[in-house]
């Protein structure tokens, strides 16, 4: 018997973020952009790589139903193309502009030859990046769970049951249709439980899903094994708790491994650094300055002086921080297993994005972890959530409480004086939709069923919590009032059209090419 297991788990999320046809386009579709080439593709090589060199792994990770949808989406994907098109243009001009300074003009050309790869990675997939996960998937290297339809905060729709359901249910199908299996678990946003929605998960064949460590700490009565366990909380539903010290290893902002002068620094980019003229053709048209990804400077020290980067001292950093996660959990586990006689088992979720976007070794940092669990020791092993049932002697059953991974645990981060606002509206809308559905749940007017099936896609988007999350960090605070001003003011004039049966067909194709996601809903998901 191992002493411990380690589950790894990476939530792999997006809002929705597509804009068809604007002039100029919209700023925020580059964070797809830069999720593809920095995240997903970078962990699609490393997962690769552990393959062709026979490395054991196993990794659990959720494609929420919204990223899924700009995957598969075909103007979104000529969309990255164009942008790692415009990414090898720039790369190419650097290697040219760098040429006096050698270190500069080795980093534009490792640069040159990365977005080089992710370009031929890409269309070899068919533009299709979910086809490459499915290889690992069906191997039984990568588990994939889903997550609810829009990323839906949960806990703050509790008082409206068929939203609920309709943000779970269409969660299933869309991995089911993508997959081509049932979902086992799920990602609740933002780690978003409340008691009795273990209900709603059983209903769809849910079996479980991640809970931050005080969900399980405070449950009653307390968990005999803490976080080192997953608990039942009725219906056949486990909950598999957050190990805090991997988490703080990994998210900590002041001990956390990203942190490490050796690591390139993110808010040094040449968008910014170099002179407006040269870079405005890989900007934004209206002139605003963001991030190109080409980035030559090292995290260095707490000041604004950086230094260059250097990739083989990254890499150095990146196995001795992979080395150290490995024998902390070791040590976790050896601890554990004296004391209770049965291993540890160890859950560290993570924003998938983290690794290759905001922290750009780590890909390479989760390839040195599962190579160095493979060949040296033989004391823990990485493991996906269902597999526990068959290892543990035992499990015990619980009640949890309401939480959250969020600021403070609970629902603080999503309703606060920045965004509290937004909820009138979102209840009034998820409300409609819930009586508008069954008002008209048997009509075979198909001109209806088009209108009740957009205000779906506009109810579930105006539900997203990445709106009032935005608006709590205080990013890009217009645009998430914007959206959900928007997805409130087109539901309420299709709510119009219905009522008063007066459906505008040209008007209702226009609202469809706005918001296309989930071509397959129906309408009878809110019933």
């Amino acid at each position: 018997m191992k002493k411990g297991y380690q589950i790894i788990l990476l939530h792999a999320h997006l809002p929705y973020v597509r804009h068809e046809g604007y002039n100029p386009p919209f700023i925020e579709e580059n964070w797809l952009n830069e999720a593809i080439n920095e995240t997903y593709i970078p962990l699609l090589k490393v997962f690769r790589t552990l393959r062709d060199e026979g490395v054991h792994f196993k990794i659990t990770m959720s494609f929420t139903p919204t990223l899924i949808s700009m995957l598969r989406d075909e103007y979104l994907q000529k969309k990255y193309l164009h942008f790692i098109d415009k990414l090898i243009e720039l790369a190419n001009k650097e290697v040219k502009r760098t040429t006096h300074d050698p270190h500069l003009n080795y980093l534009s050309q490792r640069y040159l030859q990365t977005f080089e790869e992710n370009r031929s990675l890409f269309l070899s997939l068919g533009k299709d990046l979910i086809s490459g996960f499915q290889e690992f998937h069906r191997n039984g290297s990568l588990e994939v769970i889903t997550s609810a339809a829009t990323h839906g905060f949960l806990p703050l729709l509790e008082s409206e049951p068929s939203t609920i359901r309709a943000q779970i249910s269409l969660g299933r199908r869309i991995h089911r249709n993508t997959w081509g299996v049932e979902p086992r678990g799920i990602w609740l946003p933002e780690c978003g439980y409340y008691r009795g929605l273990e209900k709603y998960l059983s209903a769809e064949g849910f079996r479980y899903f991640i809970v931050d460590s005080h969900g399980v700490n405070y449950a009653h009565p307390r968990p005999k094994f803490g976080v080192y366990a997953p608990v039942e909380i009725g219906s056949g539903v486990f909950a598999f708790p957050r190990d805090p010290k991997s988490s703080a290893q990994v998210w900590s902002a002041q001990e956390g491994y990203p942190g490490d002068f050796r690591y390139r620094e993110y808010y040094r980019d040449i968008g910014f650094d170099l002179d407006y003229e040269y870079v405005k053709d890989y900007i934004h048209p209206d002139g605003v300055r963001h991030n190109t990804g080409i980035k030559y400077h090292r995290i260095t020290g707490k000041t604004d002086y950086k230094e260059y980067y250097h990739p083989d001292w990254a890499m150095e950093a990146a196995g001795n921080h992979a080395e150290d996660f490995m024998r902390s959990r070791i040590e976790q586990s050896r601890q554990f297993f004296e004391e209770e006689g049965q291993p540890a088992i160890i859950v560290s979720p993570y924003d998938a994005e983290l690794f290759g976007h905001w922290w750009y070794e780590g890909p390479k940092f989760l390839e040195f972890l599962f190579k160095k669990i493979h060949f040296d020791q033989n004391e823990i092993t990485t493991i996906h959530p269902m597999q526990i049932l068959g290892v543990l002697p035992r499990i015990q059953s619980v009640e949890m409480q309401m939480s959250s991974w969020g600021e403070g645990g609970y629902a603080d981060v999503w309703c606060n004086p920045t965004n509290e606002w937004i909820y009138p509206h979102v209840m009034e809308c998820s409300i409609s939709m819930n009586e508008m559905t069954h008002l008209h749940f048997k009509t075979k007017d198909p001109l209806q069923v088009r209108v009740l099936n957009q205000m779906a896609r506009e109810v579930l988007l105006l539900q997203s919590s990445d709106w009032p999350f935005i608006m709590k960090t205080g990013t890009t605070v217009n645009y998430a009032q914007k959206r959900v001003k928007v997805h409130t003011n087109l539901f309420l004039e299709l709510k119009k059209m219905l009522t008063t049966g007066e459906i505008n067909e040209e008007r209702l194709k226009q609202i469809e090419a706005e918001h296309p996601i989930f071509p397959d809903i129906h309408y009878d998901v809110f019933a």
